[in-house]
């Protein structure tokens, strides 16, 4: 196991240069491993055990656990409310008497993983988009003065290098900016498509699987319909016909146990949880980068709390002189570099910035 999901671990180590925020990271990287793991988990969990093993007399049982796997077996929703015991054998196990349309089939238990690996890779592709935009670019500028422990004369020379790019492209930047906030905009996107599409999949029960789980603990015990068995039953039934010696259809109705749903019920109990944790905390993030874009004063603020080794006037004087892709460059050099360097390069920026606008006035 440890030899299937090792590759992912390389996704989730602490990145030396930092050019997204952490609610970035979740969905683009966390959730994506955790979509990942879960496949390979289902998919190993399908090879090692038996996903389902079906009882049926007079037939062998590979076939007819082969044959029920492929096809999809079916409960009946109004037998999940009878005592069990008494009134049926098993959660949603009882006589149709012959009324198929009272059948809820199952065909999605066998498509699970592949639809979490393709979840997983809509999650990462923000990540990729952002990638080919920003291009290496905080990495350039900042690479090597996220440590303290070069000479002076180098961070000078460094310090001097990253002024000079700043002051030759700016107003410049505005592009960098909103190609990033368009990435969060996408990942909120993605949430919400997939939870409306894991909503389809799950034939309607997926916005309220959580919430119904929930709920169980306050339901008393005789009148409790556990969501996580209606959603992905342990027990089900599956229809085998063939031929009998003198040509007549033979029905078989068999009986079958689906272990693997035990895994996806838990998989998808915290996938609901997640999901919704991460859809509130990017619809915040969106409205805080709105704030940014529409209420610049907070700017300085910002700048200020990224690192509160400088003076909040030089944050005010060097917000007002800059467009907001400016800004942003300056904001995010704040999390990569060192905090004393960050401080004497932006005084130093402010001051070069001061002095070419006397010259453009004059």
């Amino acid at each position: 196991m440890y030899k299937l999901l090792g590759g992912l671990s390389k996704y989730l180590k602490r990145q030396e240069i930092v050019t997204d925020s952490v609610v970035f990271r979740m969905h683009t990287l966390f959730t994506a491993v955790l979509l990942f793991t879960c496949s390979l988990i289902i998919t190993a969990t399908q090879f090692v055990g038996n996903p389902i093993s079906c009882i049926v007399q007079g037939l062998p049982t590979n076939v007819i656990n082969t044959y029920c796997w492929i096809t999809s077996t079916f409960t009946m929703p109004d037998a999940f409310n009878r005592q069990v015991g008494i009134h049926v054998a098993h959660p949603g196990v009882a006589n149709d008497f012959g009324d198929i349309t009272a059948r809820k089939y199952y065909p999605y238990y066998q498509w699970v993983c592949f639809v979490l690996f393709f979840q997983a890779v809509m999650c990462y592709v923000p990540q990729w988009l952002w990638k080919a935009w920003e291009g290496g670019l905080i990495e350039a500028l900042a690479k090597g003065m996220n440590y303290g422990i070069d000479s002076k004369e180098n961070l000078t020379k460094k310090k001097s290098l990253v002024m000079d790019y700043l002051m030759m492209h700016i107003r410049n930047h505005n592009t960098y900016v909103y190609r990033y906030f368009a990435c969060e905009v996408l990942c909120l996107i993605n949430i919400i498509f997939q939870l409306y599409i894991m909503n389809r999949f799950f034939d309607g029960e997926f916005l309220s699987y959580g919430w119904r789980v929930l709920q169980l603990s306050d339901i008393p015990q005789e009148e409790r319909i556990d969501p996580m068995v209606y959603v992905f039953p342990r027990v089900t039934k599956c229809l085998f016909h063939k031929y009998g010696p003198s040509g007549t259809i033979q029905q078989h109705d068999s009986l079958c146990i689906l272990p693997l749903n035990i895994v996806n019920e838990k998989t998808y109990i915290f996938i609901w949880f997640w999901f919704f944790i991460l859809a509130v905390l990017l619809i915040t993030q969106i409205l805080y980068r709105a704030m940014i874009i529409f209420a610049p004063f907070i700017r300085p603020k910002l700048l200020h709390l990224s690192t509160r080794v400088l003076p909040i006037e030089t944050c005010q004087s060097v917000s007002r002189k800059v467009d907001l892709g400016d800004w942003w460059i300056l904001y995010i050099l704040s999390s990569n570099m060192d905090s004393l360097i960050y401080r004497d390069f932006l005084m130093e920026f402010t001051k070069k910035m001061g002095d070419a606008s006397s010259k453009a006035l004059a």
